[in-house]
């Protein structure tokens, strides 16, 4: 066992679990002020639920269980653990693997903390009108039959791993760094797949639904900036070059797309706002998080510009085709995922049709997104349908009106009574 890289991945795990929080202020600031707990809410929910998910049977699904079919690993071998933890002398442990570069049980924690952002991610979609109790039941279900399966197939030489069917039929590794399908992807088709089957909120493109709270928003996006170090660097699973070339391109990307995002909004409305810095910044973290690691940086800058411009636009979508996306996961997380995964078989170094002359890894990274789109929003339609059909989405239209907070969570983030004294 090394220590640094023990101690490099402890922190790493550390900085991912604050991207849920990070979240949770990214997305509350976002909202109106009459709906900012209920968003807290559901990045507190999304990291208690998953953190009991991913001990009980999430983590054998993902990576400790016997692989089935190559999608999901059996969910008995992990169970609880029992593969990986073990007491000495009445200390809980990790077991020994051969030639482990850190103790398993770390690998426990910075994966589960991946599982929580991943989910918590689709709740801004969701903003402003879900019930609470349906959201925790909606965590359980996609954590175990969606996020698990798609680690597995992903990170666990699984279907769409860069030693799965796919690559072995093209003859190109598919290349998912830090989580381009498991975690944008697959997150922005399931908030698509629930806004679509949910519906819109009361007002939505009648009346404004501005952020509450801007700095509130600024807050949360360079927790998550921060956060992506541990999420992106952590990635290379060491204390290496490789975690170190990482943080650079991540923080290259996130810059160039701050100032795309930025440059495209003073074009059409002429002005720089606080708003478009923090969703600029976003979508270049996500561009660059399947692609950390191989791409240059003049190529960093690319995706980081070309991630900032084009999610820009995209967010404008939902105007256009209806759907009510709150907080526009789609937008950004959906097509900067797109983009980025499809951008390592552009700019991957040796392999990238235009950094190696070849055009097979753009295809198998095509593939891989499209097969991502297809799994999340088949698994995603069948629990949000189900739920949808028994407990029931949404609050009602006069709760809905007065705001979730008061009549789900029975309380305000804000008194705004004068008081008489």
């Amino acid at each position: 066992m090394d220590s640094g890289n023990a101690a490099w991945m402890l922190m790493a795990a550390a900085m991912v679990f604050l991207m849920t929080p990070a979240v949770a202020f990214f997305y509350g600031g976002m909202v109106r002020a009459k709906a900012v707990l209920n968003m807290l809410m559901m990045s507190t929910v999304a990291i208690a639920v998953t953190g009991i998910i991913w001990t009980l049977w999430g983590w054998s699904i993902a990576y400790a269980g016997k692989d089935v079919g190559g999608i999901f690993g059996d969910p008995v071998t992990g169970f609880l653990l029992k593969d990986t933890v073990t007491a000495k002398d009445g200390i809980f442990t990790s077991v020994d693997l051969k030639d482990a570069p850190y103790p398993h049980t770390i690998d426990i924690a910075f994966q589960v903390a991946f599982a929580m952002i991943c989910v918590a991610l689709i709740s801004g979609a969701l903003a402003e009108r879900i019930k609470v109790s349906t959201w925790m039941i909606f965590v359980a279900l996609w954590i175990t039959l969606d996020y698990a399966p798609m680690a597995h197939m992903v990170w666990n030489n699984g279907l769409l791993s860069a030693d799965g069917a796919i690559s072995n039929a093209i003859g190109a590794p598919a290349h998912d760094f830090a989580g381009g399908t498991v975690i944008h992807i697959n997150a922005a088709v399931a908030a698509l797949v629930i806004v679509m089957i949910i519906g819109r909120r009361i007002g939505f493109k009648k009346e404004p639904m501005r952020p509450h709270n801007v700095p509130m928003v600024m807050l949360g996006a360079f927790l998550l900036w921060f956060g992506w170090f541990g999420f992106n660097a952590g990635s290379a699973f060491a204390a290496n070059g490789t975690a170190g070339y990482s943080w650079v391109s991540t923080t290259i990307a996130a810059s160039a797309a701050t100032l795309g995002w930025l440059f495209t909004e003073k074009i059409r409305s002429g002005h720089y706002t606080a708003m478009g810095a923090a969703s600029g910044m976003i979508a270049g973290l996500v561009a660059i998080t399947p692609a950390a690691d191989v791409v240059s940086p003049l190529w960093a800058i690319v995706m980081g510009l070309v991630a900032g411009v084009v999610c820009c636009f995209a967010c404008g979508l939902k105007f256009r085709f209806n759907y009510d996306d709150s907080l526009d996961v789609v937008g950004i997380h959906g097509v900067g995922g797109v983009l980025g995964t499809l951008m390592v078989g552009l700019f991957g170094a040796g392999t990238g049709l235009l950094a190696g002359g070849d055009y097979k890894q753009l295809l198998v990274q095509f593939l891989v997104a499209l097969i991502a789109v297809i799994y999340a929003a088949v698994v995603t339609g069948v629990i949000a349908f189900a739920l949808e059909k028994t407990v029931g989405w949404r609050v009602s239209d006069k709760e809905e009106v007065v705001g979730v907070d008061q009549s789900d969570q029975g309380e305000s983030a804000y008194e705004f009574a004068l008081s008489a004294n």
